[in-house]
């Protein structure tokens, strides 16, 4: 190879070298760029299945008036809801567990003098002895005993328009009359005399889920949220 060539070829050569060089260095380059940031997921806002239940306005009726009576309570883990809105037909008394944000529910009978006409629809409250009525307000469960109707539990009357329930033996008990084949015959339950009676197959369980010292709210609230 005579001197012209050989420059020419090593000229080549290092023109190659020099481009293969660059491109290496543009690509490492390249790699050592920061990635651009990953956004985080967007978290949705959990939606808790309380808020979208039938009864979630006496739910938030039901936490003021246990804010209302703090004083009363030492157990504010789990409230109970008598939701007198539904019909005596459906599971309208609602063991509401605070913490875990759900519930158990159960049938739930009113007094005969808060319908007459035995309707399954209560119409009205009252707190008067020997009314046989349903009271509405705020209650805090109490012992557990073996009375006329088997296993109860007391209730005492924390309002005003509740404050007879001692006197008047409001209690919860267990009752033949609240029962899914009364439904299924008669299209609703039978009536108490202002108790919260109770399918008896599912009083322990109920009774196990309150225990004494918690709070059952009672009330059926008009469209104004009265």
């Amino acid at each position: 190879m005579d001197r012209r060539s050989f420059t020419k070829a090593a000229l080549s050569g290092l023109a190659f070298s020099f481009l293969a060089d660059s491109a290496g260095r543009a690509a490492l380059t390249a790699n050592l760029q920061p990635a651009a940031p990953v956004p985080p997921p967007v978290t949705p806002h959990p939606v808790t299945p309380l808020a979208r239940q039938p009864y979630a306005r006496l739910l938030d009726r039901a936490k003021a008036a246990l804010d209302e009576h703090a004083h009363m309570f030492e157990l504010r883990d789990r409230i109970a809801l008598a939701d007198f809105n539904a019909p005596s037909r459906e599971l309208r008394f609602h063991i509401v567990d605070l913490l875990g944000g759900h519930a158990s529910s159960y049938l739930v009978s009113h007094g005969r003098g808060s319908d007459p006409g035995h309707s399954g629809w209560l119409q009205t409250f009252s707190n008067e002895p020997n009314s046989l009525a349903s009271s509405a307000g705020a209650y805090k469960t109490g012992q557990i005993y073996e009375g006329q109707h088997g296993r109860a539990m007391r209730l005492a009357g924390l309002d005003a328009q509740n404050n007879n329930a001692e006197m008047r033996a409001i209690v919860i008990h267990g009752a033949d009359y609240v029962s899914e084949d009364h439904i299924a015959t008669w299209g609703k339950i039978g009536r108490s005399e202002g108790c919260f009676a109770v399918a008896r197959h599912m009083l322990p369980q109920l009774l196990g889920l309150l225990g004494p010292g918690r709070m059952i709210y009672a009330n059926k609230l008009t469209a104004m949220g009265a």
